[in-house]
């Protein structure tokens, strides 16, 4: 509670002003007879006359005190008192009449700060300390205190930034924002929490709609000029699927902020600058084939960001400065442009590295031996007999093991069986002496060796006189 009561007259003035009419009075008359009375007046209208200033000024102290034993607010009356002065011979004062008036017609208001946003008033309070007090409780919304005493200060000095960091250069209001001294009722002041809240929304009350029969959200949302994603974003507990009842409440206030926070930071971070690929072509190598000559890395680069942020929200990112720290190194990739012609020349190669034929064409242990084995090699790569196109290449159920077949394309077609491993794929076109595998002993097999098979227009022909 205030021990004063400060300008509980605020604009009281007093006009010493004797009627001109009674001049000629005072001249005939003793000056030990004449009395002062007071007319009084409220907003330049005449309501009576008393014998003294006080009558007035204690009535309006009175009330005004009444005021202040329950607020703590700085009351005023919100007329205009002013006084005339007239020298008489007799009494003809009313206090009364002039007391009865005051009562009837008299009105308290309280010393206001209005808040100003732009040219608009949004709200009064009830001394400047409170309405700085919103502003600076809506900017820490969004900054911290400690930041915003930092940009306060002006000795305060900015560090240099370190990779990783940020610092926040300047926090701003999107509105010019004025205080100005006004007298308002009592129930127009606004707490901090209300004031705080009406900066952030744009009003103090929610509004809410209850559902009825029929309602749905899309319905809802139309209703209020809003989008099915606002009307969602101001129900959060709500989604497109959900169910609504009758009676439920939903939010329907879409919120405009009478001015927003614009924080504007700084920040060093160290990126990455992705590495270039480098193709370099190769006659030595098969169309298809690549390898990596040089891997790639990538470099760094350090980059001094300028952002702003209005209420939270990135709107703005900008470059200030970069600084190259690692330059990236190239990764060079050689492809392949040697083609392979898919059709077989006819002269075949021999299929093995080296070794010796274990086991010829014709008749073997009862059954029919297709091909001729070759083992004893120290190399056990196995090689295309000639140019042509791989038709099937994996597992043979027929005992074969691991087979890759190649369609030459000039009426030959070669089987290769018994694979440890296979190098080729179905569909690919190889070279004369290309290794397409690893000799073995997979499926029915005495040993490591190459079952090698050759067709010439689907008749068998002994591999042995080919090569």
């Amino acid at each position: 509670m205030r021990s004063s009561v400060k300008g509980f007259v605020k604009g009281l003035s007093i006009a010493g002003v004797v009627a001109a009419g009674l001049t000629s009075q005072v001249v005939l008359a003793d000056e030990a007879d004449l009395s002062n009375v007071y007319h009084v007046y409220v907003d330049n209208e005449h309501v009576g006359i008393v014998d003294n200033k006080s009558v007035v000024e204690s009535y309006i102290s009175d009330k005004i005190t009444k005021h202040q034993e329950d607020n703590d607010y700085t009351y005023t009356v919100n007329e205009e008192i002013t006084y005339v002065t007239e020298q008489v011979f007799s009494s003809k004062e009313d206090n009364q009449e002039v007391l009865n008036y005051l009562k009837d017609e008299l009105t308290v208001g309280v010393e206001a700060e209005a808040l100003k946003i732009g040219d608009e008033v949004i709200g009064y309070f009830s001394e400047d300390e409170k309405a700085n007090q919103v502003i600076q409780a809506y900017k820490e919304k969004f900054v911290s205190a400690d930041v915003l005493e930092k940009l306060d200060s002006e000795t305060e000095d900015t560090e240099p930034l370190s990779v990783g960091d940020s610092n926040i250069i300047d926090v701003s209001l999107t509105e010019k924002v004025t205080l100005e001294e006004e007298i308002v009722a009592e129930d127009k002041v606004l707490s901090v929490e209300q004031g705080i809240t009406l900066l952030e929304k744009g009003t103090l009350e929610d509004k809410k709609h209850v559902v009825d029969a029929g309602d749905v959200l899309g319905s809802i949302a139309s209703q209020y000029d809003l989008s099915l994603d606002e009307l969602l974003e101001l129900n959060p507990d709500l989604n497109e699927d959900s169910l609504i009842q009758i009676g439920d409440e939903l939010q329907v206030t879409s919120y405009e902020p009478f001015v927003e926070v614009v924080v504007v930071e700084e920040k060093l971070e160290e990126d990455e600058i992705a590495y270039e690929t480098e193709v370099e072509e190769s006659e030595e190598m098969y169309k298809g084939e690549e390898e990596v000559k040089q891997e790639g890395e990538n470099g760094t680069v350090e980059t001094h960001y300028r952002i702003e942020k209005i209420n939270g929200k990135s709107v703005d990112m900008e470059i200030v400065e970069e600084n190259i720290t690692k330059e990236p190194t190239k990764k060079i990739v050689v492809k392949g442009t040697k083609v392979v012609p898919s059709r077989g020349s006819g002269q075949f190669v021999r299929p093995a590295v080296g070794g010796y034929i274990s086991s010829h064409v014709g008749e073997r242990w009862g059954s029919y031996h297709k091909g001729i084995d070759i083992a004893g090699v120290s190399d056990r790569s196995i090689l295309a007999a000639d140019n042509g196109t791989v038709t099937s290449a994996g597992w043979d159920d027929g005992g074969y093991g691991n087979k890759v077949v190649i369609n030459h394309n000039n009426g030959y077609r070669t089987i290769y069986a018994h694979l440890a491993s296979i190098n080729v794929s179905s569909g690919q076109v190889v070279e004369a002496g290309q290794k397409i595998g690893v000799m073995g002993t997979t499926g029915f097999s005495t040993g490591i060796h190459l079952h090698f098979e050759v067709y010439k227009d689907g008749s068998l022909v002994n591999p042995a006189n080919l090569f």
